[in-house]
């Protein structure tokens, strides 16, 4: 007994009885909805990263981590299941755990962005110094004033900044951060200023 490739009922002959498809239509409308979803999951990607650049988190590096493991591993289970439909293999159990990733980093990037524009607390500053200064270049630029960290249990902060701000600073300036506690608890960086 094995499950139809589009609908996932089970089917003992070539046609399967609840969607009326055989395996070679069951594969291609598979493969289609895999294509449609992995757009999906892709849009959801590049906005959550949108979502870490606009209320620039404490952890961002962090989740930034994490949602590049989601990413690659969310699309090599897509690549499983698509050469799975190809030789028209079982393929519910791994098409439904690919389905599930899919709204994943729409999620994350929603909460990123209500942690951070529905944020309605007092910002704190913490007063640190500048350790050094990371600059990447490319279609996605990212600068970075790496500072003392005030928290406990870290050495050193990654604060994304603008351009500007980037070029106001030094390695050894003073500086203070306007920090926010967040919506849902997540700090996220205001502004960064001279003392």
């Amino acid at each position: 007994m094995t499950r139809c490739l589009n609908c996932g009922s089970e089917r003992d002959a070539d046609v399967c009885d609840y969607c009326g498809l055989n395996s070679a239509a069951a594969e291609f409308s598979l493969r289609k909805k895999l294509l449609n979803r992995t757009a999906i999951f892709l849009v959801g990607a590049i906005l959550f990263v949108a979502a870490t650049g606009m209320y620039a988190a404490l952890d961002s590096d962090e989740m930034l981590i994490f949602g590049g493991i989601l990413f690659f591993a969310a699309l090599a289970l897509a690549i499983v299941v698509e050469r799975r439909a190809v030789r028209h293999a079982e393929t519910e159990a791994l098409k439904r755990v690919y389905y599930g990733l899919i709204p994943v980093p729409w999620i994350l990037g929603a909460l990123l962005m209500a942690n951070g524009a529905l944020d309605a607390s007092a910002p704190h500053i913490e007063e640190t110094r500048v350790v050094s200064k990371f600059s990447m270049r490319g279609p996605v630029p990212s600068r970075r004033l790496i500072v003392r960290s005030w928290r406990e249990g870290h050495w050193v902060e990654r604060l994304p900044v603008t351009f500007a701000d980037f070029d106001r600073f030094n390695r050894g300036d003073a500086i203070e951060v306007k920090v926010k506690d967040g919506l849902t608890d997540i700090p996220w960086v205001e502004s960064v200023s001279h003392p």
